[in-house]
């Protein structure tokens, strides 16, 4: 079963429980799902890595907006987009700890220097290598941050 057909089946489990807020944010997930499927020149069917890089696409969205919601004292607003990126992120894979990312940061800074690259000339080699060993396990923000940290 895919992401995508699990997301529609707890939709279903949701709308029978009368769950709104999962209601309301499954559909709103399967939108986005169905949106860039159909997005290009031909429409296409999403596997689950790319339908995980939608969903992440849709938790940033969701935790920027509380955050913005939050600091102009929107309370009420800020714990809604709380709840939706809470019902999205069942459907994410865990986060990779600070440890295990830093472990392969450290790798890929070694491989770098052993190829002669240092310093800001390193950065991107890096972190491409960092974003593809680590997959969906973590986020290309906090990659880069750790990355130009060991870096420099």
């Amino acid at each position: 079963m895919s992401l995508k057909d699990t997301i529609k089946a707890d939709l279903t489990t949701a709308m029978k429980a009368r769950d709104e807020m999962s209601t309301s944010t499954l559909r709103m997930v399967l939108s986005a799902i169905t949106n860039a499927e159909v997005a290009g020149d031909q429409a296409v069917t999403l596997d689950d890595n790319q339908t995980v890089a939608v969903l992440q696409s849709e938790a940033k969205k969701r935790a920027e907006a509380a955050q913005i919601y939050a600091d102009a004292g929107r309370s009420e607003a800020a714990a809604k987009e709380r709840a939706e990126l809470a019902v999205i992120e069942r459907y994410l894979p865990a986060a990779m700890s600070d440890d295990e990312l830093n472990a392969i940061i450290g790798e890929e800074v070694a491989k770098a220097k052993a190829a002669g690259a240092e310093g800001g000339k390193a950065m991107g080699a890096v972190v491409k290598a960092v974003r593809e060993r680590a997959g969906s396990g973590a986020d290309g923000s906090r990659i880069a941050a750790a990355v130009k940290a060991a870096l420099g």
